[in-house]
């Protein structure tokens, strides 16, 4: 050691951790874009963190025909209906290989343009003067070619180009084809040939890329496939083998058309688990469409901001951006508040019109009723539970590998027990603590370097049942006397 001869400062770490902040409700979507509108695309099966619309509308593209393009549902829902960010988009939708050629045909020049109505693949047309020639027409110089608002082509014939006066053209193109897109590409997997992850298995990749952890998985259009349904719950859990989501389904109104053969299909197909929210029917907006999945998932960070981020607090009896209740075909559903607590006594959300419009109807996930532990049956509680677990986490992520001593143990637990009186102090618990346990760290597992912390929380249960007791009283007769 150097000789020293003076005085001299050192700093040791605060023994008390800061908690981070960890987003209980990032939604992450799968579905399907019109990726050929974007002005700034990014490849298929890439994860798209967006804060404002005109992001996600600049990196997917945007088409108000939410049954072919899922995810501008969840775009105008998300920003637009419930005004919330951020939220993870991953457009499944290929166009190199979800598409289908259109052979070369005629189209009508009025006024020196030309509309295709179509998905057209830009970079794919060709454009001829005549059926019989091979030649195609030069771009920018006989003619323009752009999408206009409604995703059409809209090609203008150039005043110095060779075709200035016809008065029809012919056209060959690719146009994209969303029915290609199957269960499959949304449940994904591994690429073969290039080893690029794709589709629902990308949901690891969340925090990783983003640092930001996965709160509700959804896909809607595709959640109602049993295949789609059985993978979204598996991804709940151990999200990069540490966290813990939740997923939001729909029940299919092509099939299911009456209230009282929604909990029949949820347990036919094994619609059951702790970390699943499944919701029947639609929802209509003027003459928009949205599965309720997709507004459920926005209603939840509404209700989350406007409590704190925490959360504690359920989405039933919050109001949907609905003026309907739909089935496919269009017709209307109307429940009354018996119909509803049906549903939702089968562990199922649905919408209701009674009292302050149309509100989410229903606290309890889909292990209700075969599984009544509250941590498992009702939202807000199964929401809570992961979030605390994530935020433990991301919170304690820094003390992996420290020396197994005092001063660690102590520094997990006081800190955790200072959160966890913030959170009851909120109401976002009635109580919780944290306790490093004899009887639960063996000294095998210390030597070994494992150490488990119990943590006890108490997050309040929904009031879903509030009876107001009525008797009449003879001894208020006696006022007539006063």
């Amino acid at each position: 050691m150097a000789y020293k001869h003076g005085i001299y400062g050192q700093e040791i770490a605060t023994s008390l951790v800061p908690m981070t902040e960890t987003d209980a409700g990032l939604i992450v979507a799968f579905g399907t874009a019109p990726a050929h509108l974007a002005t700034a695309p990014v490849a298929a099966n890439t994860p798209v963190l967006c804060y404002t619309y005109a992001e996600a509308v600049a990196a997917m593209g945007y088409s108000d025909d939410f049954a072919k393009y899922t995810l501008c549902e969840v775009m105008k829902a998300h920003f637009s209906l419930f005004n919330m960010a951020p939220v993870v988009l991953v457009n499944v939708l290929d166009t190199a290989k979800h598409k289908k050629t259109v052979e070369k045909h005629e189209v009508a020049v009025k006024e020196k343009a030309a509309v295709i109505v179509a998905p057209v693949l830009m970079e794919s047309m060709k454009v001829f003067a005549d059926g019989s020639i091979e030649t195609p027409l030069i771009k920018d110089t006989d003619y323009t070619a752009a999408h206009d608002d409604d995703g059409n082509v809209l090609i203008t014939l150039l005043e110095n180009g060779s075709v200035k006066e016809s008065t029809s053209l012919y056209v060959q193109y690719d146009e994209v084809d969303s029915s290609k897109v199957q269960a499959s590409d949304i449940v994904g997997g591994v690429d073969i040939n290039t080893g690029k992850v794709e589709g629902l298995e990308l949901i690891d990749e969340i925090y990783p890329r983003f640092g930001l952890v996965p709160g509700i998985i959804i896909a809607p259009g595709f959640s109602s496939d049993t295949t789609v349904g059985a993978v979204m719950k598996a991804k709940t859990t151990n999200i990069c083998g540490h966290f813990r989501a939740i997923t939001v389904a729909d029940i299919p109104v092509e099939t299911v058309k009456t209230y009282t053969k929604a909990s029949e299909w949820k347990n036919k197909n094994n619609y059951i688990d702790t970390s699943l929210i499944a919701c029947w029917p639609k929802l209509k907006l003027g003459d928009a469409v949205y599965h309720m999945s997709t507004q459920l998932a926005s209603l939840m960070n509404k209700v989350d901001s406007q409590n704190g981020d925490m959360p504690y607090h359920s989405p039933s009896n919050a109001s949907f951006q609905t003026d309907g209740a739909v089935l496919d075909d269009g017709s209307e559903i109307w429940l009354n508040s018996q119909n509803a607590a049906y549903l939702n006594g089968q562990g199922i959300v649905t919408a209701l019109n009674f009292i302050g419009g149309w509100k989410a109807w229903g606290n309890r996930t889909t292990a209700y009723p075969s599984n009544t532990d509250v941590k498992d049956a009702f939202i807000p509680i199964r929401r809570m539970f992961n979030w605390v677990l994530n935020t433990l986490i991301t919170s304690y992520w820094s003390k992996v590998d420290e020396p197994t001593n005092k001063r660690l143990i102590n520094t997990i637990v006081d800190g955790a027990n200072i959160w966890l009186n913030s959170l009851t102090a909120a109401g976002a618990l009635l109580g919780g603590r944290v306790e490093f346990r004899q009887d639960e760290n063996s000294t095998i597992d210390l030597m070994d370097g494992k150490i488990k912390f119990h943590v006890y929380l108490t997050p309040p249960s929904p009031a879903r049942e509030i009876t107001f007791v009525q008797e009449y009283d003879p001894d208020y007769i006696a006022t007539l006397f006063e």
